[in-house]
């Protein structure tokens, strides 16, 4: 992995305060948000914009394709969110965690226009991890593809 690539662990709200901050304002289609009841774990593959690059002086907004990734989750619920229409797009406002018996609690990825995922965790587990720059001329879409050119 090349080192200007991101990888991000949370196991406390403090934590994944961080992670919000780097997932803001990231664009995710509905077919990216992958509940595997099985595993406990949810990913979301996302095209999150670089904050790292923007707030260091680049002139030219950047976006890295990410996978955001929580385990040991017990239950996904969400409001607002067709998951029926894949090709919708949603956008990431920010990832917020709400404390409950310890150490479990709710994650709360929240979008905007209403939309929400609930996640029921055992405890805090969440990795983000950037995949590469979006090089392929996606930024002004929704989020590039991940697999092979068709």
């Amino acid at each position: 992995m090349p080192a200007d690539l991101l990888k991000l662990i949370a196991l406390d709200a403090d934590d994944l305060a961080v992670i919000s901050a780097h997932v803001q304002d990231a664009r995710v289609l509905a077919a990216d948000i992958v509940w595997r009841q099985d595993e406990k774990r949810l990913v979301v593959g996302m095209n999150r914009l670089d904050w790292e690059q923007t707030l260091s002086g680049g002139t030219e907004p950047r976006r890295s394709i990410a996978a955001l990734r929580f385990d040991r989750v017990l239950a996904c619920k969400s409001r607002n969110i067709d998951l029926d229409q894949p090709d919708a797009v949603l956008e990431l406002v920010g990832i917020e965690f709400h404390p409950a018996e310890p150490p479990g609690g709710s994650a709360l990825l929240l979008f905007s226009h209403g939309g929400a995922l609930r996640l029921d965790v055992e405890c805090l587990e969440c990795e983000l991890t950037d995949l590469g720059t979006d090089d392929i001329g996606t930024s002004d879409l929704a989020i590039a593809p991940l697999g092979p050119e068709r």
